[in-house]
């Protein structure tokens, strides 16, 4: 297994509410565009599906692509990921969905984690191998 680490930066992001919960909960559908720095360069779209608390943190499920370059591989993979807010920081774990690389990371696998303490800024980290 090969390791990768960096940040990420949300360059974009919607979100909107389609389901209020009894309590005062929500649940919302958020996507996003970001720019990823670091080991991986490159660009990564996002889908989540949240579930707010009434007291204000979340839980979250979605999928990233993340297209772009690791060292001297070029091409693209989706991710799925999980984590919470708990109101001023998010904190989640990525897998990469086999069968999903194209171009240099067909047969990519792996998984890793991310954390944003605030802000539209967030670190990660994926080991990952290759056929």
């Amino acid at each position: 297994m090969a390791s990768a680490s960096g940040t990420f930066q949300i360059t974009s992001m919607g979100e909107d509410t389609y389901q209020e919960l009894d309590g005062g909960g929500k649940l919302t559908r958020a996507n996003g565009d970001q720019r990823f720095s670091g080991d991986i360069e490159g660009e990564g779209s996002v889908e989540w599906l949240m579930c707010y608390s009434a007291e204000g943190g979340a839980r979250y499920v979605g999928l990233q692509r993340v297209s772009g370059t690791i060292g001297e591989r070029q091409g693209s993979f989706v991710i799925e990921a999980t984590g919470n807010f708990d109101g001023k920081q998010s904190k989640g774990t990525w897998t990469i969905i086999p069968a999903t690389g194209r171009g240099d990371f067909t047969g990519i696998t792996g998984s890793g984690s991310f954390e944003a303490p605030g802000g539209p800024k967030a670190s990660y980290q994926l080991e990952y191998g290759l056929d």
